[in-house]
C-alpha cells in the first residue's frame, strides 16, 4: 500500500473544496478566454499584452495552468510571473487596477456563485499586490516600499 505524502493530501483537499463551489477546468477556461477577451479590446491593458504576446493561443493555456495552480492545486504552472512583469517596464499601479476591474467584471459574468468568486477575487488581489511590491523594489529598492507606506498612512 503506497502511503499518500501530506502535500498530495493538501492538494487533494484543496481541490475538492474548489469543486465544490463550482471551481474546475471548465470554469477557468471560460473564465480566462473570456477576460483576455476584454484585455485585449481595453484601451489602458491591450497595447501592452499586444506588444508583448505574439501568440495568444500559448498564452492562454499558460493563464489556465496558472489559475488552476492557484485554485486547484494543480501544480501544473511553471514559471516565474514576477520577471515577465518586470520585463514589460513601465507597469504601475494605474495598470494593477484596471486589470483587478475587468477580471472583477469578468468574475461577475462567469462566476458561479459568490463563493467561487471571492476566491477568484481574493487571489487575484494577492497577486496583484505581489507583483506591483515586486516591481517597485525592482525600480527603486526597499525604500519604494518605504515611501508607499508612508504616504497612504493617515
Amino acid at each position: 500500500m503506497t502511503e499518500v505524502s501530506y502535500a498530495e493530501r493538501a492538494r487533494a483537499k484543496k481541490m475538492a473544496q474548489a469543486n465544490a463551489i463550482g471551481i474546475d477546468d471548465a470554469l477557468i477556461s471560460n473564465l480566462v478566454e473570456t477576460f483576455y477577451s476584454a484585455i485585449r479590446c481595453d484601451e489602458l491593458l491591450g497595447p501592452i499584452f499586444l506588444a508583448h504576446v505574439a501568440d495568444w493561443t500559448p498564452h492562454l493555456a499558460r493563464m489556465k495552468d496558472f489559475w488552476a495552480s492557484v485554485t486547484l492545486e494543480s501544480g501544473r504552472f511553471r514559471g516565474n510571473p514576477m520577471l515577465k512583469h518586470i520585463a514589460v517596464g513601465g507597469l504601475d499601479n494605474v495598470h494593477f487596477d484596471r486589470w483587478l476591474v475587468l477580471w472583477n467584471q469578468t468574475l461577475d459574468d462567469v462566476a458561479p456563485n459568490d463563493a467561487a468568486a471571492r476566491v477568484f477575487r481574493e487571489a487575484a488581489g494577492r497577486i496583484a499586490d505581489s507583483l506591483l511590491t515586486g516591481i517597485k523594489v525592482q525600480r527603486g529598492g526597499l525604500d519604494a516600499i518605504s515611501n508607499q507606506k508612508e504616504t497612504q498612512s493617515c
